[in-house]
């Protein structure tokens, strides 16, 4: 586990008694995510899936109300969220303490993979999605933030100049200082795609 990960657990493990509060509203971009993640499994045919990084259980609980008839696992390298999920109503027969880097399943085991805001926090996004493509037989869905969709339009606008003329990297960096990333209270340990 690399220094970047470890900052990124400790974070998680001292806010996880206010994990929901912080990063989990109905009405915010993953709730509306899991909204069309939903019936695109019913669609897909989909009776597994895999939910990487989840947290407390926010996705696993939304698809067992949604789709009871569903076989779910959820994936979290945090212990402390995994005991939240379970206190939350998921089985823990349901969870795997597993990274999204190194998912502990056999190629084509789950017919669908999904991720709410992991992918910001990884340094190799690349490889977490890879690792979702390798367990999956059928689909993959990412909900996750990226460069261009925060902050005002003069502001996304400015992004994707820099993005667009080659800078966004040298910026990330000089924002950053060197690190790459930023840590914040409200998200701890991300990098900026």
């Amino acid at each position: 586990m690399n220094h970047e990960e470890l900052l990124q657990r400790e974070y998680y493990a001292s806010t996880v008694t206010r994990y929901d509060g912080m990063h989990v509203a109905e009405d915010d971009e993953h709730g509306i995510a899991l909204l069309y993640i939903s019936p695109l499994l019913s669609a897909l045919g989909a009776r597994s899936v895999l939910d990487v990084g989840c947290g407390t259980g926010r996705a696993l609980r939304f698809l067992k109300r949604k789709q009871p008839e569903l076989r779910l696992c959820g994936a979290e390298p945090v212990p402390a969220l995994l005991e939240q999920t379970v206190q939350k109503g998921i089985p823990p027969a349901a969870l795997v303490q597993g990274s999204g880097l190194e998912l502990p399943f056999a190629a084509d085991s789950f017919d669908a993979v999904v991720e709410c805001g992991v992918l910001h926090h990884v340094r190799e996004l690349w490889r977490v999605v890879t690792e979702m493509m390798r367990v999956a037989r059928k689909g993959v869905f990412l909900s996750d933030s990226n460069i261009f969709g925060l902050g005002r339009p003069p502001v996304r606008l400015l992004k994707l100049t820099l993005y667009c003329i080659g800078l966004w990297k040298l910026s990330k960096l000089i924002q950053t200082r060197g690190r790459g990333y930023t840590i914040s209270e409200g998200d701890g340990l991300a990098y900026s795609y």
